[in-house]
């Protein structure tokens, strides 16, 4: 059964207007900005928010579709990971994973042999008895999984799963939780604005901007080609509009790039800012693109440097900390920001 939503939420001035769907198996990852409608979308697909419009199917059963018919949380097929997990605090990790069979009126015993079963599955058979407060971040998250999952429900929701965690964590449960999602049959969305959890986790990007989707794809095609400015700054890639001429492409907000494949009519152009390369004088030498820049701003990132410059156009350059030194890089320096034709890439937009 294939799950349909087309999600139309009126909230005073905010308009969500999206439409999901999501096949058996299929992770689907929901980003945007604070502001965006992922938490209404999930909120929609859990029954604690009625759609104004629209409608939303699993298969043939119908969900919400205003004003004829709206099936209630508790009668929606359901698993839900929220970013806090809300364990019960005086329930042990068995009882919390038991709890939501028994909601479901299975027989106590049978609810915490099924419980105690999730728990293995998870990795922490050895903490049944265990309080939710003695449990590390990761620990936690996986009962709140076992929990969802225990009552074998059609629809998965996470809601920022890992994001309590530790970056530390955060890397081993990602791992856990993309093998969990593996074997589990259901629909699943996940709503984050962590890209890499997206990228890492998810089957298809969805994306919201303003209440509406903006793109979507496999996490392949939406880093390659991405059709905002915030799912370019998402994927660490430079983007650029414009009009192309063969290999010549003139940016909306002026300048001009030469790039390697011919292209004809509006264009979205990017590349990353490791590309980038800047020089005290204009560079010389293979065909390149190369224009004058301010520093606006310098950024240490890990093990390179992140330098905002100002420009016709403004530009990202990820250089090393060697180069920082050598061009004395300092706000309101000017330099020659330059990029090669074969970097830089044009699509339809």
């Amino acid at each position: 059964m294939t799950l349909h939503a087309d999600l139309r939420v009126a909230r005073g001035v905010f308009r969500l207007d999206a439409e999901l769907v999501v096949e058996p198996g299929e992770v689907v990852a929901v980003l945007g900005p604070n502001g965006a409608g992922k938490s209404t979308a999930l909120r929609a697909l859990a029954g604690l928010l009625p759609l104004t419009g629209g409608h939303i199917r699993l298969g043939d059963e119908v969900w919400d579709a205003p004003p004829d018919a709206f099936r209630p949380a508790e009668r929606r097929p359901i698993g839900v990971v929220f970013q806090d997990y809300l364990l019960f605090a005086h329930l042990s990790a068995l009882e919390n994973v038991a709890f939501g069979l028994r909601a479901r009126g299975v027989p106590r015993a049978v609810a915490r042999e099924e419980a105690a079963r999730w728990l293995d599955r998870v990795g922490l058979a050895a903490h049944a008895r265990a309080k939710p407060r003695t449990l590390s971040g990761g620990q936690a998250q996986r009962v709140a999984l076992a929990r969802a999952l225990a009552t074998e429900p059609e629809l998965l929701l996470l809601d920022e799963p890992l994001a309590a965690l530790d970056a530390a964590t955060r890397l081993h449960v990602r791992a856990e939780l993309g093998r969990h999602l593996r074997d589990y049959p259901g629909h699943t969305l996940l709503v984050t604005h962590d890209p890499l959890d997206a990228m890492v986790l998810a089957d298809r990007l969805v994306v919201l901007e303003h209440g509406e989707v903006v793109q979507q794809g496999t996490p392949t095609e939406v880093a390659r080609r991405p059709r905002t400015d915030y799912v370019a700054d998402l994927v660490g890639l430079n983007l650029y509009r414009g009009t192309a001429r063969g290999t010549s492409v003139a940016l909306d907000g002026g300048g001009e790039f030469t790039v390697a494949a011919p292209a004809t009519g509006p264009v979205h152009v990017v590349f990353p800012p490791t590309a980038v390369s800047l020089h005290p004088d204009r560079p010389t030498g293979s065909p390149r693109n190369a224009w004058r820049v301010t520093v606006a701003g310098i950024e240490q990132h890990a093990h390179t440097t992140r330098v905002r410059l100002d420009g016709v156009p403004p530009v990202l350059a990820d250089i090393t900390t060697a180069t920082v030194a050598d061009l004395r890089l300092q706000p309101g320096a000017g330099l020659w920001a330059a990029v090669k034709a074969t970097e830089v890439h044009a699509y339809p937009s």
